[in-house]
């Protein structure tokens, strides 16, 4: 496929979202790290599909079924390709949330047991956390809490090595932080686990967007991503897991397309990953991931991620001066900068942002173990995608000025 060099016009042109106005003002969208917007040739994958090629899979003999089998599993050799992995190795699931729980449930709960220890980093995603609370209820096991600097929002890299023990089993861990955009040394952290027998599970959903992912150079053992933050629509995503890990682990929910047979006397089950996939799946959502990974693929992402960390400057530099102001682990080049002021509530800033058309995120952003680390009780977090322009840093810049003035 051929690369077109970084063109943010170009790019905007493919996102009808972004023409919108809200509150009278024309949108500037920052909340990519929530959720990304679409490009048209997603939103015309669903459509034809649904339009002319609607059709279950794995199940009948007639054409249109024949046809969307053979789209939504090149859609997984897509998903493999993208991050490096065997086909094998790819489970389709709603998302990054359900793809960790389908992993305690599977694999954790039937491998941990009392005094077992699940050592899981503070700057987690609360889906990078509830699931392994859940799982060692279940088991006895106990989760460890590997915590973060606060003053470099950096996961405190020697009490990991104090932490990491003969008990120690499983290892979570996010890829980039959704709140600070920190990336995380994971080459160090699996090369360490692996060395104690641990087995490593990656929250990869904000990395994707940024890094060229291979999961086989990386050796992960799980790694899971939502395909609404790459462009494709909500309820779609993909757990990759080291085919041997995944073959031996029972499956999670029963019932069509997951069996071999099913009688009254017991059921046998397919290898994975279809033992992982029960009932009919989300074949829209499984080739709009598809077509967005094409999409995406076919731009030069160098030049993105160039284009972000320049707005990223951009806006740092508008905004660390602004009194009582304070920006929170800031990652040099990063996509995300978040801040917060003294003496204003962060929702008040962000409604304020709003109200002159621009969209940000304020709250704990689901992550409140961080932020009881950092004790904030939340913060506005801007987040960069490469369809934003210098324009639309500016006015942001200026509207935070405007908000502080006005608080």
């Amino acid at each position: 496929m051929m690369t077109q060099p970084f063109d943010v016009d170009a790019i905007r042109r493919d996102f009808p979202s972004l023409e919108q106005r809200i509150h009278g003002q024309p949108l500037v969208y920052l909340d990519s790290a929530a959720t990304s917007q679409k490009p048209l040739s997603v939103i015309q994958c669903i459509n034809d599909y649904y339009s002319g090629a609607n059709a279950n899979v794995h199940r009948g003999s007639h054409s249109l079924t024949a046809s969307a089998t053979q789209r939504f599993e090149t859609a997984r050799q897509t998903v493999a390709d993208f991050i490096g992995a065997s086909v094998k190795g790819i489970v389709w699931t709603r998302g990054a949330t359900e793809a960790l729980n389908l992993i305690a449930q599977s694999y954790a709960r039937q491998t941990l047991q009392a005094g077992d220890e699940i050592l899981v980093s503070e700057m987690e995603h609360h889906a990078n956390i509830v699931p392994w609370q859940m799982v060692a209820e279940q088991t006895g096991a106990k989760v460890v809490k590997w915590p973060v600097d606060p003053e470099t929002c950096q996961l405190d890299l020697s009490a990991f090595d104090t932490l990491l023990n003969h008990k120690t089993k499983i290892i979570a861990v996010a890829h980039v932080s959704n709140v600070t955009g920190t990336r995380n040394p994971i080459e160090n952290i699996i090369d360490k686990a692996h060395a104690n027998g641990a087995v490593v599970v990656v929250d990869g959903a904000q990395a994707v967007v940024h890094e060229q992912v291979c999961v086989n150079t990386l050796n992960a053992d799980f790694y899971v991503f939502s395909g609404h933050k790459l462009f494709a629509p909500a309820g779609i995503g993909a757990l990759y897991g080291k085919p041997a890990l995944l073959e031996a682990m029972p499956p999670w929910h029963g019932g069509g397309k997951m069996v071999e047979n099913v009688s009254f006397d017991g059921t046998t089950y397919v290898t994975s990953p279809a033992k992982f996939e029960a009932g009919t799946p989300n074949v829209a959502g499984a080739l709009a991931l598809a077509e967005a990974i094409n999409w995406f693929n076919n731009l030069d992402r160098k030049g993105a991620e160039q284009h972000i960390a320049s707005l990223q400057s951009q806006l740092i530099d508008g905004i660390k001066d602004i009194e009582d102001l304070s920006l929170i682990g800031l990652q040099q080049g990063a996509s995300v900068v978040a801040f917060h002021v003294d003496g204003v509530h962060n929702s008040d800033i962000a409604t304020l942002l709003d109200q002159q058309g621009i969209a940000v995120r304020s709250g704990q952003h689901c992550a409140h173990p961080l932020m009881n680390a950092l004790r904030l009780n939340g913060c506005v977090r801007i987040s960069i995608a490469l369809y934003n322009t210098a324009d639309e840093i500016e006015r942001c810049i200026a509207a935070i000025k405007k908000a502080c003035d006005l608080l």
